[in-house]
């Protein structure tokens, strides 16, 4: 297997970059299984579940994440 560095990616073109980068997301998502979640991480997933079941309605629906996130009143900075 040949070897490619950090500043041999970086001098590709953007759009093959971000091709690397599908590829290599799609492999890691291939293999959920590989990925350790803390159990601190856990604890958090498993509350904010039951906090989703026992009130789906609350938070925002897709379509409001989107127009927060495309007029960017989400925007911190």
């Amino acid at each position: 297997m040949s070897q490619i560095s950090v500043a041999d990616i970086l001098e590709l073109p953007v759009q093959e970059r971000i091709q690397l980068v599908e590829v290599i997301w799609e492999s890691i998502a291939a293999v959920p299984h590989a990925l350790e979640v803390s159990p601190e991480l856990k604890t958090e997933l498993e509350a904010r579940l039951v906090d989703f079941e026992r009130n789906p309605e609350a938070g925002y629906s897709w379509d409001q994440v989107k127009a927060h996130l495309k007029n960017g009143s989400w925007r911190t900075a």
